[in-house]
């Protein structure tokens, strides 16, 4: 396991971009917002491009001091030095994966709805496991549905003497936040809701600090 502290607050995951320029624009704008942990996660672009976007996005997060993930893609996190990788159930092996990766970077594992494969996640080195869809969502409206009683059960059973955090994922707002973060969520990835203003960067900035703020109230 990489970190010595917890991960915490809002986690940025990019939306599918046609065009790379405005991806950027957007994670700037939930960056100075606040937001410290970004996961480039694209599945319609073509090798060459995503080496591209993802590069420029490694900058962009360094820049602002934030943390950068990549999704389902070791050798990309590698190649671009990212701060980590995210892996779903069918990705990649976590023992494996731990041991490329070294100590240093970070590892996030999807756990679903799935306790026994979160143990499994943290056993094998996992910094953090996600856990959804915590409501219905329009990224994966097919998702496992993952109740609150999952993130009562992870703050007190696997998480509490550790430094693996939990994700909560799927269908989150600033308006139902407040009860995962109550039941230990302690980082809250956030799609549709963040970037629904693609373009307006004064809208995801607000978005991104009332997030945030979220987390300081709950934390003071």
């Amino acid at each position: 396991m990489a970190m010595t502290a917890k991960l915490r607050g809002l986690y940025a995951i990019t939306p599918e971009y046609a065009d790379g320029s405005a991806m950027l624009a957007d994670i700037e704008a939930a960056l100075a917002g606040g937001c410290r942990i970004v996961q480039f996660r694209d599945k319609l672009s073509d090798a060459p491009e995503r080496v591209v976007r993802a590069r420029a996005l490694r900058d962009l997060t360094r820049r602002f001091g934030a943390r950068l993930l990549i999704n389902d893609d070791l050798a990309l996190a590698r190649l671009i030095d990212a701060d980590g990788v995210h892996l779903g159930k069918d990705d990649g092996n976590l023992v494996v994966t731990r041991a490329i990766l070294g100590p240093e970077k970070i590892l996030g594992a999807s756990c679903y709805a799935d306790f026994a494969a979160a143990q499994h996640a943290v056993a094998a080195g996992a910094d953090y496991v996600a856990f959804g869809a915590v409501y219905p969502s329009l990224t994966k409206p097919g998702a496992a549905v993952a109740t609150v009683d999952l993130f009562f059960q992870a703050k007190t059973r696997l998480t509490a003497a550790a430094t693996c955090s939990t994700c909560a994922i799927g269908g989150i707002t600033v308006a139902n936040a407040p009860p995962l973060i109550a039941a230990g969520a302690d980082l809250l990835a956030v799609i549709t809701d963040l970037f629904s203003a693609s373009g307006d960067s004064a809208k995801i900035t607000a978005r991104a600090t009332a997030y945030q703020r979220l987390f300081e109230e709950a934390h003071a």
